[in-house]
């Protein structure tokens, strides 16, 4: 074995040491804000390169898509344990403010978890493949020439979780029209994820899956000692990332408060970043390897877990902390929050409905997401003052995805169609159990 390879692993485990000390013994608890800040986050940064490589040696063994997959579910784990929170306090404290202040807390996180994922992952994962160094050795980097011509080519073998996403994105419209998100969501998104997961499953593992680094060490451990390292890598990130993101997220509120930020707004934007870093750090990791399609499988993977999982499994913490079914309810702001991530999130999907991302849609998504935080931010600590209402400025935003959507679909009205037919295949394929009939391999 490579003493380099062995010795990346070695100090990516040791960046965890500190917080899972601190966690065993109890420690971590007495730790200030910015102390916490700190081990949490660098543990954080450990444990993600080490389910990075995890999942990147259990392609060997398992479709790449669902080792992506798997992936994805334990880099967005911390986002489900704090919308879970927020959720359980909203049923605990069920018929009063505070309850009711949960329920909004626990959409606020999730819409700005997803919202970030997007605005921040999708495009900056973007921008950043195609303008780092290297970037003219990736195949999925295209030279187009022009002013912010280039653009990032994606594989046409994620074309079953855009579809996935896409219905998935359509159902979120719906939700604020209920009571609230209520066993209807629950069934129609977790089903969903269930579905995307079973066809999955059907899926041949990639023979000839080329390694670098750590996984290339790694696969070459024979089984079963090669799966039980991958599951143990597996346990072990998720253990960290699990108990470490909590604490990092409200640390980080606090030191907000501290400077003046208001608490509501740290929730629904500084929490979930700190959430979300994993699957970042994860995605940047992959892109470096010039692997950009699979790092761009595992931003649409965690979306898609997210925009099901997440929002579905919602109510039933909720539920189980009322003592009865209950659907989480939620205000008006917060209505506005779900159509503007739905409205962001179809925006998006046309963007890639094509299999490629350029330099100016990158910006574009960036701007569009970045503008709204910035202008509610500033309207939050009476910097600037909006002639309409935060709900009315969430409301244009929503209108302006939406509008900008649907042009790029009726422009790529062919992409759509031939996505809905690739899906159709796949799941034709899985179904009559001929998964090596894959139909866009032949495009």
């Amino acid at each position: 074995m490579n003493t380099r390879k062995i010795g990346m692993l070695v100090v990516a485990t040791i960046l965890t040491l500190p917080w899972l000390g601190g966690w065993l013994t109890g420690t971590a608890h007495s730790l200030g804000a910015l102390s916490t800040v700190a081990v949490a986050g660098i543990g954080i940064l450990g444990a993600s390169f080490l389910l990075t490589w995890g999942a990147e040696t259990a392609e060997k063994d398992v479709p790449r898509a669902f080792a992506i997959a798997v992936l994805a579910v334990l880099a967005v784990a911390p986002e489900y344990a704090v919308d879970a929170l927020y959720a359980w306090q909203a049923g605990v404290q069920a018929g009063t403010p505070a309850g009711a202040e949960a329920g909004n807390l626990a959409v606020a996180n999730m819409t700005g978890a997803n919202r970030i994922l997007i605005g921040i992952g999708w495009a900056g994962v973007a921008l950043y493949t195609v303008f780092r160094s290297g970037a003219d050795e990736d195949p999925a980097v295209k030279d187009r020439g022009g002013f912010l011509n280039d653009a990032v080519s994606l594989d046409r073998d994620i074309s079953l979780e855009i579809a996935f996403l896409l219905a998935a994105t359509a159902w979120a419209f719906l939700v604020p029209l209920g009571p609230g998100i209520d066993i209807f969501d629950m069934a129609f998104l977790v089903g969903l994820y269930v579905l995307y997961i079973g066809v999955v499953l059907r899926g041949e593992p990639e023979e000839h899956v080329e390694h670098v680094g750590v996984p290339a060490m790694l696969g070459k451990i024979p089984n079963p000692y090669r799966a039980l390292t991958v599951i143990a890598l597996f346990a072990f990130s998720g253990l960290i990332i699990f108990t470490a993101v909590e604490p990092f997220a409200h640390s980080l509120e606090l030191l907000g408060e501290d400077i003046g930020i208001p608490s509501f707004f740290m929730i629904q934007w500084i929490a979930p970043l700190a959430s979300e870093s994993p699957e970042l750090i994860v995605v940047v990791v992959l892109v470096r390897k010039a692997r950009s399609t699979a790092g761009f499988n595992a931003l649409i993977s965690s979306k898609l877990n997210q925009w099901t999982l997440l929002i579905g499994t919602l109510v039933v913490v909720h539920s189980i902390a009322l003592g009865e079914y209950g659907a989480l309810a939620f205000d008006a702001k917060q209505e506005a929050e779900i159509w503007i991530t739905a409205a962001q999130s179809l925006f998006a999907l046309a963007l890639i409905i094509n299999f490629e991302i350029d330099v100016r849609e990158a910006v574009g998504l960036f701007l569009l997401f970045i503008s709204q935080v910035l202008l509610e931010f500033l309207v939050l600590r009476d910097i600037i003052h909006l002639p309409i209402g935060e709900i009315q400025l969430l409301h244009l935003f929503t209108a302006t995805y939406i509008l900008l959507a649907l042009g790029l679909f009726a422009g790529r009205r062919e992409a759509l169609v031939q996505l809905v037919r690739d899906t159709r295949g796949i799941i034709a394929s899985a179904i009559h159990g001929e998964p090596e009939e894959n139909p866009v391999a032949e495009e």
